[in-house]
């Protein structure tokens, strides 16, 4: 298994809400798997600014990447692009 991290900024919830509104569909079609959304983490330690953080799970870093980079997502992402900042990394699991 491959997981997503995204740490999100977002300043702008009304252009933010365009991109959520059609994230869905897409995410599944590519074999994505929410595991979680949350805008109220428990800091344990460092710094945590960010508005949201977002777990997902993809079978393969092949999947994850041919999500993010399909046509769909791409024109899609720009709603979130212009309405928040964000840090993604794909990291890979222990099975």
């Amino acid at each position: 298994m491959h997981y997503l991290i995204a740490q999100i900024e977002i300043a702008d919830r009304e252009t933010y809400s365009k991109y959520e509104a059609g994230f869905m569909d897409i995410f599944l079609a590519y074999k994505g798997r929410m595991l979680s959304v949350d805008e109220d983490a428990q800091l344990l330690e460092g710094e945590w600014s960010y508005t949201r953080t977002v777990l997902v799970e993809f079978p393969s870093k092949e999947d994850a990447l041919d999500w993010y980079e399909s046509e769909e997502y791409q024109s899609l992402v720009k709603h979130r692009f212009t309405s928040s900042k964000s840090n993604i990394v794909i990291v890979s699991g222990l099975d």
